[in-house]
């Protein structure tokens, strides 16, 4: 058995192409409900997010494409963690490919200083609780923590109660006297840049993040131009709701919906976040509602809609299950200290 590791760039399209093959293998198998995007992948190796810089390692086992390792390393702030995605091809697992890939990769990080890594992997085979997923077994024999534990909620787009939705918004209008919805698609209009970067900042301040490592990240204007483009290169349709402040005029709550591109029976409900000094006026329940309604609008293929939330994120929790989320499965945030 001959095992070969090497890295390859951005601009490899086979090597791009055989890492996309083993994805789509490993997703059929490990999450079959999710939809695997080529246009997505290799947008994520061609245009990392702004402020990462990639590496990607992909491995051949007796000359077949057996699995790959994508590193993210943070240069904007965060810049002693990493994050990973390890995928081994169903076909090859248990022959020692994904331990060789995490070990060349954590060589790679102790190399540019980083100190932990992290991933994200469901908790157990898909509808079978009572048996955990191989990246679950593979996290254990190596060390790795679960630090987070986020729980993966569905709503199916036929089953959504509308008059319980116009219940819901009415009592909402009411505490919210002062302020304006707005909407937009696709990347962020100009006068509202700088209060999204505000807003999008604070997601890692406020939100649960249990045992994770990992500092706020310091987002300006320019940074979310630059994450417009690398979600739009990705295919994803992007639906936002936001509330304006009505004395200040200022953006004060914001949401988002992202439409897969490659599957337009499937989105995902992405970040609400509301400006601490405007909450209690169920401005995170309206905008969702809303943003709802706005997508369903556009998007008249649209079956299912996915959110994830750590665990112990109870008020967020609590308005994604009144407007019809339903738990579909439990997923883990591993941990990997890199010096061992």
């Amino acid at each position: 058995m001959t095992l070969a590791i090497a890295p390859f760039g951005a601009d490899d399209t086979p090597a791009t192409e055989q890492a996309y093959a083993i994805d789509a293998a490993a997703s059929a198998v490990d999450l079959p409900d999710l939809p695997c995007c080529r246009q997505r992948f290799f947008a994520m190796i061609r245009h990392p997010m702004p402020g990462n810089r990639s590496v990607h390692l992909l491995a051949h086992l007796d000359g077949a494409p057996a699995g790959y390792l994508l590193l993210d390393l943070p240069q904007l702030d965060n810049t002693e963690n990493a994050s990973a995605d390890l995928v081994v091809h169903p076909a090859y697992r248990r022959r020692g490919v994904g331990r060789a890939l995490l070990d060349r990769g954590l060589d790679l990080l102790r190399e540019r200083g980083r100190v932990r890594v992290s991933t994200m992997s469901p908790a157990h085979l898909p509808g079978r609780p009572e048996h955990p997923a191989p990246a679950t077994a593979f996290a254990a024999t190596v060390g790795a923590t679960d630090a987070l534990v986020d729980i993966r909620r569905r709503l199916e787009v036929h089953q959504l109660d509308q008059q319980r939705l116009d219940s819901l918004l009415a009592e909402a209008r009411t505490r919210a006297a002062g302020y304006e919805l707005v909407f937009w698609q696709g990347d962020t209009p100009e006068k509202y840049l700088a209060e999204v970067a505000y807003l999008d900042g604070r997601l890692l301040a406020d939100a649960p993040m249990g045992d994770l490592a990992w500092e706020p990240e310091r987002v300006d204007a320019e940074r979310v131009r630059a994450t417009d483009r690398a979600i739009a290169l990705r295919g994803r349709r992007r639906y936002h709701a936001g509330v304006r402040h009505r004395a200040t005029g200022r953006l004060i709550a914001w949401t988002l919906l992202e439409v897969t591109a490659s599957a337009p029976w499937h989105a995902f409900q992405q970040i609400t976040i509301v400006d601490p000094d405007h909450r209690g006026h169920r401005l995170g329940l309206l905008t969702k509602i809303e943003n709802l309604r706005h997508l369903l609008a556009h998007e008249p293929d649209l079956r299912v809609i996915d959110t994830f939330n750590a665990d112990s994120n109870e008020h967020m929790i609590a308005i994604n299950e009144q407007l019809g989320f339903l738990v579909r499965d439990r997923w883990s945030n591993w941990q990997l200290s890199v010096c061992g």
